[in-house]
């Protein structure tokens, strides 16, 4: 137990209430120094304008980073040794590389494990850069992602003495006063700050509390000025090479490299996890404690579970390993697809299983945010992935920002195709979202394709999700438990929006579907147990009645080919033999009934009035 400390001057911070995500006005784009490109978002306020992103608290900027970085001749000469350090360490590097060309023999696994060591020896920025990369197939080769992804976080904690000034300095009074215990040495250290396990002297509850690493904000700023200084110089090669603005990929690592650094807004991110997942019955979030956290240290409720990448500790812990992955996946496409909201660092130190079956989540320094249309067109690829509409796939392709607009995308379909069959036609080993994954990482290189850094974000989030559930149980099938998830929701989900899509799904060229409506509700079927189809079709009913356009459309795929599609009719009603609730639908009917005659003969006097 730390011993108490003399008071200091009351200032108790507390974090400001919960920041909603606003997508940023063009009057507040901050210049940049990129090169101008037609066509191409230019910064990093350009590029979430244009796909539609939420913007969560934004605390980068370029100019930003370089004031800091700048700021006076002591700070500017610390910038110039930094850079001495890190050119000095690229020399040592790419004089191995001539080495090996002048020898005329690649020596690929000596060279990417020599990077990965020479990252960690550098810094917090260059781990995170090398996990960043670990993930970014339209930069790096895939022989060296393989050892980027080996980049651990752990490196040894600072002094206790610190850590426990920085507490006192944030609570504005003694450690005493507001726990009752805690560790006298950390229980994990990272690049950015260290975890220690205390007690709330007011309620007795067990608690993590997570320190900043002091002095680590210079450092970082100072990393990202010359990262972009070095973006500068090869942007031009950036650009003509890979079709991407290296500049801004710089930005968007700066972002997100300082949204960790902001404790206040971990806070904010913790406490609309916790809200999101209020009362849910298989995901625990900590309860975040805002009178004991400031802007270098955070609490939350200490969670008490076993490491998820431990099956024989889940099962000694009495919990169904099987249904943990589903839960950890169904948790994951939630956070994705319904949330827009999701944990962007899910490795096996942030999750756990506890006793009752549930998945905890820790650590959301790194977090994203989608808007609502790219949690739409997300669902929208499944859709057309399953639908093996490829055409429409690469549309989505630059509706979430991986293309730009106006791209011919004739030659991407084909290339689609082809992926989507092999992983198709996979055994079912080798059928998961790896492998797809691994096949469009090749693609990035034969077409102007650039990975968003949301969407970076994305892709690891799911990598690392599916290497847990893999660990536990290695022959899972990721996308078996994502589709039947995306079926569901786009059956059952009430919302306008997935209502209008699930209709744009099932109409193509004006023609219904039939297949489509089967696949997604076999889909739905495999991932539910059981399927309540009912508020889907009393929804539907009510819109056939209302809707002029869409009854006519039904009536002409019932009797498209000059013949009655009677056999569609019965296929579709075998598979949805036991999803519609009878008793339930006629309630709802009486329940809704009067409500729904006045919308119908709204709409039918509309249409009989209308010029």
């Amino acid at each position: 137990v730390a011993s108490p400390r003399a008071a200091l001057p009351a200032r108790a911070r507390r974090v400001a209430p919960r920041a909603r995500a606003t997508i940023r006005p063009p009057s507040a784009m901050a210049k940049s120094d990129a090169v101008a490109v037609a066509g191409r978002p230019n910064n990093i306020d350009e590029l979430d304008m244009e796909r539609g992103a939420c913007v969560l608290a934004p605390k980068y900027s370029a100019t930003l980073v370089r004031e800091r970085a700048l700021d006076g001749p002591g700070e500017t000469l610390k910038t110039l040794a930094r850079g001495v350090e890190i050119v000095t360490a690229a020399g040592v590097f790419v004089s191995g590389l001539i080495l090996d060309n002048f020898r005329k023999t690649e020596d690929v696994v000596s060279r990417s494990e020599q990077l990965r060591v020479q990252l960690a020896e550098l810094g917090p920025s260059f781990v995170k850069a090398g996990q960043v990369l670990a993930n970014r197939p339209d930069i790096v080769r895939a022989d060296y992602m393989d050892q980027l992804t080996k980049l651990q976080d752990d490196v040894p904690p600072f002094a206790n003495s610190q850590a426990f000034d920085i507490m006192e300095q944030e609570l504005g009074r003694p450690i005493s006063e507001v726990y009752s215990e805690i560790s006298s040495e950390p229980i994990a250290a990272a690049s950015l700050g260290q975890v220690y396990r205390g007690k709330l002297r007011a309620t007795g509850e067990e608690v993590a509390i997570k320190v900043q690493r002091p002095g680590i904000e210079p450092i970082i700023y100072r990393d990202l000025v010359l990262f972009r200084a070095l973006a500068a110089f090869v942007n031009q090669v950036s650009m003509r090479r890979l079709g991407c603005n290296a500049q801004l990929i710089v930005d968007e690592f700066g972002e997100k490299l300082l949204e960790e650094l902001d404790y206040v807004q971990e806070g904010r991110n913790l406490a609309e996890f916790y809200q999101n997942f209020d009362g849910d019955p298989v995901v625990k979030i900590p309860k975040f404690y805002p009178e004991a956290s400031g802007a270098r240290m955070l609490t939350m409720e200490w969670i008490d579970g076993v490491r998820c990448t431990d099956p024989a500790g889940i099962r000694a812990a009495g919990v169904d390993v099987d249904n943990f992955i589903r839960v950890g996946v169904m948790s994951g496409l939630r956070q994705l697809l319904e949330f827009g909201l999701f944990h962007g660092d899910p490795h096996p130190g942030n999750i756990f299983a506890l006793k009752d079956g549930r998945i905890a989540y820790v650590d959301f320094g790194n977090v994203a945010q989608l808007s609502q249309t790219n949690k739409e067109v997300l669902i929208d690829a499944v859709v057309h992935a399953v639908n093996e509409d490829y055409d429409a796939m690469a549309g989505d392709f630059i509706r979430l920002g991986f293309l730009s607009p106006g791209t011919d995308v004739r030659p991407i379909v084909p290339a689609l195709e082809s992926i989507w069959q092999d992983a198709r036609t996979a055994s079912l080993s080798s059928f998961n979202f790896r492998t797809v994954t691994a096949a469009f990482n090749e693609l990035v290189y034969q077409y102007p394709i650039r990975i968003p850094e949301r969407f970076s974000l994305v892709i690891r989030s799911l990598l690392t999700q599916e290497g847990i559930c893999m660990t536990l149980k290695p022959e899972f099938r990721f996308l078996e438990v994502a589709y039947p998830y995306v079926a569901k929701r786009l059956l059952t989900d009430r919302d306008a929006r997935l209502r209008e899509r699930l209709i744009q799904v099932l109409f193509k060229q004006g023609k219904f579907q039939w297949t489509r409506l089967e696949n997604l509700v076999e889909l739905a079927q495999e991932g539910a147990g059981e399927l309540d189809l009912t508020d889907t079709v009393s929804d539907g009913a009510q819109l056939l009645i209302t809707d002029e356009t869409l009854r006519t459309q039904l009536i002409l795929a019932l009797t498209e080919d000059d013949r009655l599609h009677v056999d569609e009719v019965a296929r579709l009603l075998r598979v949805l033999q036991g999803g519609v609730k009878v008793d339930r639908l006629a309630q709802t009917a009486t329940t809704d009934g009067p409500a729904f005659l006045r919308k119908m003969a709204l709409s039918w006097s509309e249409s009989v009035l209308r010029p």
